[in-house]
Formats: structure tokens, sequence, C-alpha cells
């Protein structure tokens, strides 16, 4: 199966992005990918993090659930809709939601984002905790024979969410990662993640400049399970592709059977 990474440089006008979003799902239909996944926060990177909570939806209603689930069956693909803001228990918070369709068009599988990310260095601050409500749940789904583990950006840097993936042969990672983050350990991370659980990676990244000032730092990519980047794409919008291969992910884990050697946890 062909896997398509799509990176974009959200701003804080949704139309536009889910327009966006249309369009690099079509180029990875046509370079003939059987998967697609977008970003976190594809469909929204606001003047501020109260916005979420304004275009919240409920779950299987609304604007944006409807483009990906329309998209997913007009292009015949399997899509892993980054994140989008859906509702919580209470209107102070949001869910950060990943929602994945089917070739059918059916929502297949949810996920809510479980490690909110806060980072203080003295010039830049975020803390996502202040409008999001923390998920509880790993989730994983079956594309077509491909068993896909699912996560979210912050997530990245807690290996025990991934280590209970094992057996999967996909691990997503939607993410927004800072410039100043993702220069120091986005590639790094992601690697691990890989070769630590011998299977495929598919990380899909906001990248570049954004109109709230936010600077993303982008280098969206799909690895194999021996580490390899296969795939990447530095900064701006675009689409990176590349096979999962059957064959390469069962040779890794025949000659190297590091998951079979486990003996804590």
């Amino acid at each position: 199966m062909k896997i398509a990474a799509c990176q974009m440089v959200s701003g804080p006008d949704v139309a536009a992005n889910l327009v966006a979003a249309r369009r690099l799902l079509e180029d990875a239909a046509r370079q003939g990918a059987g998967l697609a996944a977008l970003p976190e926060y594809f469909c929204l990177m606001g003047q501020r993090d109260s916005d979420k909570l304004v275009l919240a939806e409920a779950e299987g209603a609304g604007p944006i659930q409807a483009m990906l689930a329309t998209a997913a069956r007009e292009l015949g693909l399997w899509i892993i809709g980054g994140t989008l803001p859906i509702k919580a228990a209470t209107s102070e918070r949001v869910r950060n939601s990943t929602l994945v369709f089917s070739p059918a068009g059916e929502c297949v599988a949810r996920y809510d984002k479980i490690h909110l990310f806060a980072f203080d260095n003295g010039r830049e601050s975020y803390d996502e905790g202040r409008v999001l409500e923390a998920g509880s749940q790993p989730t994983r789904f079956d594309a077509g024979g491909v068993g896909v583990g699912l996560s979210v950006c912050y997530d990245l840097r807690f290996p025990e969410l991934y280590r209970g993936y094992a057996g999967c042969d996909l691990l997503a990672v939607p993410a927004a990662f800072t410039y100043t983050t993702g220069q120091a350990h986005w590639e790094l991370l992601l690697r691990a993640r890989a070769v630590e659980n011998q299977c495929y990676v598919i990380a899909p990244a906001q990248g570049g400049q954004h109109a709230n000032g936010r600077r993303t730092w982008g280098h969206s990519m799909v690895i194999d399970p021996w580490g390899q980047v296969l795939a990447v794409l530095p900064e701006g919008e675009g689409v990176v592709m590349a096979e999962l291969d059957r064959a390469r992910l069962a040779q890794v884990r025949q000659q190297l059977p590091a998951l079979a050697h486990r003996r804590l946890g």
C-alpha cells in the first residue's frame, strides 16, 4: 500500500484550510495512495487557543467531518484526519481528536490526544491544557489489512503509548511541532519509535510560518521499520509518499526479533 503524509501551513480560516486539505488529498490519490494522513490542526491554526472552542464539532456532525468523509468516499482513500476540535463534556474544553475515515466514507476510529503539550523557554510559551481535555484511550484500527496505531504530536515523547501498539504495521503521528522542539527532536523521536516497534511511521506535519505568528517545524516524513527515512518534505505545503512493504516488515522482524525478546513491561 502506498501511504501519503500531507503537510500544511494552516491558518485561521477554516474554509480555506479545508480547500487546501482536499487539494492535498486529491494529489495523494492521483499518485496512487491507498492511505493519506493530514497534520494536527489541519483545519485551524487560530489566532488564540480559545478559537478551538468556537469551532468545535459534535462527533458525527459538522463541515470538517463532512469534508473528510466526502473526500474518503470520492477519492477511495483511508484518511487519517489529522486532528480537529471535538466537543468535550464541558464547553470550556475540547478534545483534540483524530478521526479516521474508510474508503466508504465511514468514520471507523477516533483517538483523542492523551498527552497535552506545555513549553516555556522564556521566548515561546504554550499550554494546551488551557483549552484541551486529555484523552485516555489508545486506539488502533485496521486499514484493509494494515494495522495502524494512532497518536498525536506530543504523544511522540511517551514511548509507552507506542509499545502498547506492538504488532501494528504503521504508527501515525500527525503533528504541529514547534520549530524549536522540532529542530531538536522530531526526526530523532520518530525514527526511535519506528526502530523500537519495528513498524512504519507516517508523520504528517504543519510546516511553515502561520498567520498567528507561530512557526512550525514541518519535515513530514515516512519512515520504515529499520529507521530509514523514505520520504521527507522540509517546509511548505505538499505531499510525501512511500510504499508500505509487508515483505520489508516481515524481513526486519524475522532477522531481529526484538519484540519477542522483551523481558519487561
